[in-house]
């Protein structure tokens, strides 16, 4: 047999300290974690098997083995699944490839009482071990290999572990935790029980134990030959709704996303038809920390006919659902589906469709409640994952009207929770467009002085301060037959709220103002495309638009702040001819460094940048000290 001695990756080291000195406020979640990574591996067996059957050996019965050894100061979880090679044992125990290693020791180290929640979201559930067990010794061997290339991985969780080939009769896994003495009182069997149920009671593979029987003499419970199942075995989704209690649906959201806050909301349906499948979908409380990253992988575990097929199963849930946890398992899919079958199956389809339809109905319920409770956990879910659900009204056109009006904004009557449905509902009489401006924050919305005509007649403006706003505009366009109009875009027209009086008057103020303004237009000839008076600002001098067609600036500088290269467009100008300083502008000999001024005053307003901020100062200083 050789033995060979290797350091742990810099990361792992990293953790390990993390684990063994931190994370001590739930510590039974380590036997969670080792009977959950014993169940994966069971499944995996299941699945290669369909192909190469002979994989299963003598022993095609699947199952996992809790053995307590109070003498010696161990636990071990025995599984006869797909099991290790050297190699492997190397890779997966003694290097960390996912990513979010970093993100995962931050985390930590910000907040040590969400262990429970984070040890198994980052593929390092194995080193929970950690918590209570001073040494682990890992014995191995790879279905399909012989018994002579078992492999023991062992290390005492601190820079180094050791591998060496032994014989090892049976595929699958042995983890032995050699417990420290603090930690006896996971050596009771009912201790051991007791956790099972609490978190892998679902798990679809019995989990066993040996019996106990008390024994006068010894004045203890004492382990026999045989061997009992402690968990129900039986797939969680598999079982009607009215025998599941909520607190086993949660408990069981708990498990498959290793959260530990209560899901928002459930829903367990059995769907039959051209299509047949069992579907239990979750809605998270909170955002996972990689909520943007698109290239996520989602998270609906896929099996057909309760056999595990993949594990993030991307095309049964759309892009803008990432954040959608649960399982979907199917009577119709082959069994040995892959990810390109996937994308182009019929079935598929028709259970994404469905499933999509499931989840939308499922925050409609919560939307359109009566309850104020369900508003304020839609309103909850919003805050938490509002943003991504906007990106769906570019990417599913046939739910954008359902999407529509699940999507909550602030405006000028309220800072959050407006529906486009309640902005309709207290449009003016007259008013025909649903009016909004968009922003980097709600207060630069709100100070926007582009907003100054619509509050000084009474209309509602929805600000839209989400990066995704934009893009979500460019797919939204109406909404109950009321287009939704940009505030900053194009010349200002209310329709039917302005009167005659007020267009005479504006038309008349454009005229007399008309040799300012093509001095105006003269001295900003290199930064505005036009300059024209306006009737939208009321206590401002000026503000900057774009003309109908071009990208907004704001749209402009999120471009930028990604890298990208906006195109090359010039702003409007607008003035208020009415305002002390435009009014002083005509006869001042300053006028073009007051020219200078006021549009880099409305480009500030607007929440743009100066290309010259040095040049502004020297202005404002030079006319201040006149």
């Amino acid at each position: 047999m050789s033995k060979h001695t290797h350091a742990f990756q810099a990361e792992v080291k990293q953790i390990l300290h993390l684990v063994t000195h931190s994370l001590y406020s739930n510590k039974e979640i380590f036997l969670r974690e080792l009977v959950s990574n014993a169940s994966d591996a069971c499944d995996k067996l299941r699945f290669e098997a369909l192909d190469k059957p002979e994989l299963y050996e003598d022993a095609p019965n699947l199952d996992i083995r809790v053995l307590v050894d109070a003498e010696a100061k161990t636990i071990t979880i025995r599984d006869n699944g797909v099991g290790m090679s050297a190699e492997e044992a190397a890779q997966h125990l003694g290097t960390i490839a996912k990513s979010g290693t970093r993100e995962f020791m931050s985390r930590l180290e910000g907040d040590q009482k969400k262990d429970a929640q984070l040890i198994g979201q980052f593929g390092v559930g194995f080193y929970s071990g950690f918590i209570v067990a001073d040494r682990i010794t890992v014995e191995s061997r790879r279905a399909g290999l012989p018994a002579a290339e078992g492999v023991r991985w062992s290390s005492e969780g601190t820079g180094e572990y050791e591998i060496e080939t032994i014989d090892k009769p049976t595929r699958g896994t042995d983890v032995i935790l050699h417990l420290r003495e603090e930690e006896a009182e996971f050596l009771a069997a009912w201790k051991l029980r007791s956790i099972i149920s609490k978190y892998s009671d679902h798990i679809s593979l019995p989990i066993l134990m040996r019996k106990e029987e008390w024994d006068a003499e010894a004045a203890k419970y004492v382990a026999r030959d045989e061997w009992e199942t402690v968990n129900k075995a039986a797939a969680l989704w598999a079982r009607a709704k009215s025998d599941v209690t909520d607190a086993e649906y949660q408990e069981f959201y708990k498990q498959l996303s290793y959260d530990q806050a209560a899901p928002l909301a459930y829903t367990h349906n059995r769907v039959e038809g051209r299509s047949e499948y069992t579907q239990l979908l979750y809605i998270p409380a909170k955002a996972p920390f990689d909520l943007w990253n698109r290239d996520k992988r989602g998270g609906v575990k896929l099996y057909v006919k309760r056999v595990f097929i993949m594990d993030d199963a991307e095309a049964l849930m759309p892009v803008y659902l990432r954040f959608v946890k649960g399982v979907i398992d199917s009577a119709d899919l082959p069994l040995n589906v892959s990810r390109e079958l996937l994308q182009e199956s019929r079935d598929v389809k028709a259970i994404r469709e469905g499933s999509t339809r499931r989840v939308l109905s499922m925050l409609e319920g919560l939307a359109d409640s009566d309850s104020a409770d369900d508003k304020a956990r839609y309103l909850a879910f919003w805050k938490e994952f509002g943003a991504v659900l906007k990106e769906g009204i570019g990417e599913d056109f046939a739910n954008r009207e359902r999407l529509a009006k699940l999507f909550r904004f602030a405006s000028t009557h309220a800072d959050e929770g407006v529906s486009l449905a309640d902005y309709v509902a207290r449009m003016k009489e007259g008013q025909e467009a649903i009016y909004v401006i968009t922003a980097d924050t709600l207060a630069a919305a709100k100070s926007s002085p582009q907003l100054e005509l619509f509050r000084k007649k009474g209309l509602e403006v929805l600000l839209l301060t989400d990066r995704v706003d934009e893009w979500m505009l460019s797919h939204l366009h109406e909404f109950e037959g009321h287009a939704l109009q940009s505030v900053a875009k194009g010349a200002v027209d209310l329709g039917k709220l302005q009167d005659e009086e007020e267009k005479k008057q504006a038309e008349s103020a454009a005229e007399a103002f008309k040799p300012v303004l093509d001095k105006l237009k003269d001295a900003l000839k290199d930064r505005a495309k036009d300059v024209r008076v306006t009737t939208r600002l009321v206590e401002s001098p000026a503000c900057i638009v774009v003309d109908e067609q071009d990208m907004s600036a704001h749209l402009a500088r999120l471009l930028k702040q990604a890298g990208q290269d906006a195109p090359a467009a010039m702003p409007i100008l607008e003035v208020n001819p009415e305002h002390a300083l435009v009014k002083r502008l005509a006869d001042d000999p300053r006028f073009d460094d007051l020219a200078q001024i006021l549009f880099d005053q409305a480009l500030l307003a607007e929440g743009g940048h100066l290309e010259n901020p040095a040049a502004y100062v020297q202005r404002v200083t030079k006319l201040l000290s006149a």
